[in-house]
């Protein structure tokens, strides 16, 4: 029953949510960053004239399907019938059995860089995918090997030292930002809460936690403190216009 359901979904998805990901060597690269993929993927639900309900957002590899973000997705789409965005597929997952089981189950996904594709043209997509990784891998395992042989040292400390130590404010606007990214990603679902008529801090996290929302750190269990800095966040004027306070009440 739960499958037709979300079949039917799929055939004229009117929702969508977001998913983005990178792991910890792609951070910095322009191309995967992950205000890149938000553009993408806005782009994409409004040509599709979709309406964005959810984002979220792992720091993670692929192959890890536990990732809090990936999870808050799924039960969202669930909910909602919702179809999964991401820019490119391999950001949703790089495990084709994986993939395979979301679509079995009737959770339509789509990649911004494969506006054409359909669901069956995701499986072929992720099993190509995965042939590929495992090649790649193959050949490495080979080249390795063959270094062994011809004596080389593989790992270790080879002597390289960066040229300056890190650097501590850098850091720290850094992490600014990505916390200020994190309360953006999070207005919509405040916004959400508020129309259902919860407008104070205690009422807010006992939704978030009920619905599964990941905290900013990754966690299950909001508190009125974590509500409180979201919003903290936000620019004056978008705080202001949601009026959230800050009782007890619902």
């Amino acid at each position: 029953m739960a499958a037709s359901r979300f079949s039917r979904a799929s055939t004229q998805p009117r929702y969508a949510v977001a998913l983005y990901r990178v792991s910890t060597a792609e951070q910095g690269h322009s191309g995967l960053g992950l205000e890149a993929q938000q553009a993408s993927v806005r782009a994409f639900v409004e040509r599709e004239g979709w309406t964005l309900v959810a984002e979220h957002q792992d720091i993670a590899s692929g192959k890890d399907d536990r990732r809090p973000g990936f999870q808050a997705a799924l039960t969202r789409c669930r909910q909602l019938g919702a179809v999964l965005v991401a820019a490119r597929l391999d950001r949703i997952t790089r495990r084709a059995h994986t993939l395979s089981q979301l679509l079995e189950e009737g959770i339509s996904i789509r990649a911004a860089d494969m506006p054409g594709a359909d669901d069956l043209m995701m499986r072929v997509y992720a099993a190509m995918a995965q042939k590929e990784r495992e090649i790649i891998s193959e050949r490495t395992r080979a080249a390795l090997a063959a270094a062994r042989a011809r004596g080389a040292v593989l790992g270790g400390d080879r002597g390289w030292r960066p040229s300056k130590p890190p650097c501590a404010a850098a850091a720290a606007i850094s992490r600014v930002e990505q916390a200020t990214r994190t309360a953006h990603r999070l207005a919509l679902e405040l916004e959400v809460l508020r129309a259902e008529g919860i407008t104070t801090h205690q009422g807010l996290a006992r939704a978030l936690t009920e619905r599964g929302v990941p905290t900013p750190r990754g966690g299950s269990a909001w508190t009125h403190t974590s509500v409180a800095r979201i919003l903290e966040r936000l620019p004056a004027q978008i705080a202001k216009d949601k009026t959230f306070g800050a009782g007890a009440g619902r």
